[in-house]
């Protein structure tokens, strides 16, 4: 794997990628001003595990995902339910890749189970290295989510990943923008470092953000090449053909990943799978129902404005139809929740928009909202946070932004919603036509 310098490496990266300190204050809070970019060195050996991530595969199967600088290295899982007893064990795969002069190492990835839900299982991969361990996601509610976009690998992303691991959870959501890598390779790697102690540890579940395209012409020209190797998603198991797409179940949730960079106008692929997916749904075992994509469709900064219309016109109509409880929307660095909304209208039978793009990027926070605020929108601050879902039972979820406050957090918005799939207006209600808007 290739070796550079990894003080020079970030010290570069300070300089030539932050924007200038931007302040702005609301009842008495200043905002905070971008931190420096983290590089998470390699103190391993070679053939040791590094970068440990798991993901969800089905009801009762977990991936486990991580990064041998050693090419001789097993993909092979031990797991158990106790520590140091591993009573099953399972093979996988594993890949490699270039980009320019950086050659990564050895990615494996290996699914295991039938695991039993609610259960601790100790594991170790590769045969050598440190023992980790995860808790399976419950089979039934109460469920809790923790949603953060845009993490990067600064020092907020410290401060948001301890705040997260302070408060139990089963399911992290990340709507895209995970490393900032930006063609960078060796971030990815530092990335992985950063990511895990908590991403071992829970099922992280992400979809693709523009900091993953990674294109370059004529030599790159297809993009999430590092994106694809190193976090792949239960993309098939959903009848998905690509890993930017793709949708799971746990415990009463259906959970929609979409792709904001992959084709989506009607008859696309993305828009097919989409349909055939959510038609699927059956709502009284699964009464809830989540989307996650990237590029806002709902949005008042002045940041990233339009960028996601397109895609909102081609397929806010299936959410639509298909009750879709909730969105989350990243891109934009900052927080924002919306009524529920259809059609640029607030409508009870519509999703309810949130944009949840404040983890820890290192480009800063978008600081300027329209003015006056839109109706439509029912909260917003410009601060790094995460947010927490707790599907509580088949009709009531509690929703809170945690806003970070350097060495704590502040829970500074929160509400109760209902499932649409309980709401008995909305379950006789059909789309009305989007014939003006077009």
């Amino acid at each position: 794997m290739m070796k550079l310098c990894p003080n020079l490496f970030s010290l570069l990266l300070t300089i030539s990628l932050f924007p200038q300190l931007l302040k702005a204050k609301d009842d008495d809070f200043v905002r905070q001003p971008p931190r420096r970019v983290i590089f998470t060195h390699h103190d391993r050996s070679d053939s040791d595990p590094q970068q440990v991530h798991i993901s969800l595969v089905g009801k009762d199967h977990m991936k486990v995902s991580w990064v041998t600088d050693s090419k001789h290295s097993s993909s092979l899982v031990e797991y158990g339910k106790q520590s140091g007893k591993y009573n099953a064990k399972a093979n996988g795969e594993h890949t490699s890749y270039e980009y320019f002069f950086y050659s990564s190492g050895k990615i494996h990835h290996v699914t295991i189970g039938p695991l039993e839900p609610s259960t601790t299982y100790f594991y170790r991969c590769g045969g050598s290295g440190p023992e980790f361990s995860f808790k399976t996601p419950p089979s039934t509610l109460p469920l809790d989510f923790v949603v953060v976009g845009d993490l990067g690998q600064t020092e907020w992303t410290n401060s948001t990943l301890d705040h997260i691991q302070s408060i139990d959870y089963d399911v992290l959501l990340l709507p895209g923008d995970l490393s900032y890598a930006d063609t960078h390779q060796p971030l990815w790697d530092s990335f992985g470092r950063i990511v895990e102690p908590y991403a071992s540890r829970r099922p992280w579940m992400v979809t693709e953000g523009n900091h993953e395209i990674e294109i370059f012409p004529i030599i790159y020209p297809t993009g999430f090449k590092a994106y694809n190797a190193r976090w792949p998603m239960p993309y098939q198991e959903s009848g998905s053909t690509s890993n930017l797409y793709y949708s799971f179940e746990v415990a009463g949730t259906h959970v929609v990943m979409l792709g904001s960079y992959a084709e989506f106008k009607a008859g696309s692929d993305q828009y097919q799978w989409l349909q055939a997916d959510l038609a699927k749904i059956d709502r009284k075992k699964t009464p809830w129902v989540v989307a996650l994509l990237h590029a806002p469709w709902y949005n008042t900064n002045t940041a990233h404005q339009g960028e996601g219309d397109s895609m909102r016109l081609a397929m806010e109509e299936l959410l639509y139809k298909a009750q879709v409880d909730l969105v989350f929307q990243g891109h934009v660095h900052a927080y924002e929740r919306f009524t529920r909304v259809y059609n640029n209208k607030a409508d009870p039978c519509g999703p309810i928009y949130i944009t949840i793009g404040d983890g820890g990027n290192r480009e800063g926070l978008a600081l300027s909202f329209e003015k006056p605020t839109s109706p439509l929108s029912l909260f917003r601050e410009a601060s790094f946070g995460h947010g927490r879902l707790k599907m509580v039972n088949e009709t009531h979820a509690l929703w809170g932004w945690h806003r970070n406050n350097d060495s704590n957090f502040i829970v500074k918005d929160q509400v109760w919603l209902q499932s649409l799939s309980s709401s008995k207006t909305c379950s006789s209600k059909t789309s009305p036509s989007r014939k003006d808007e077009l």
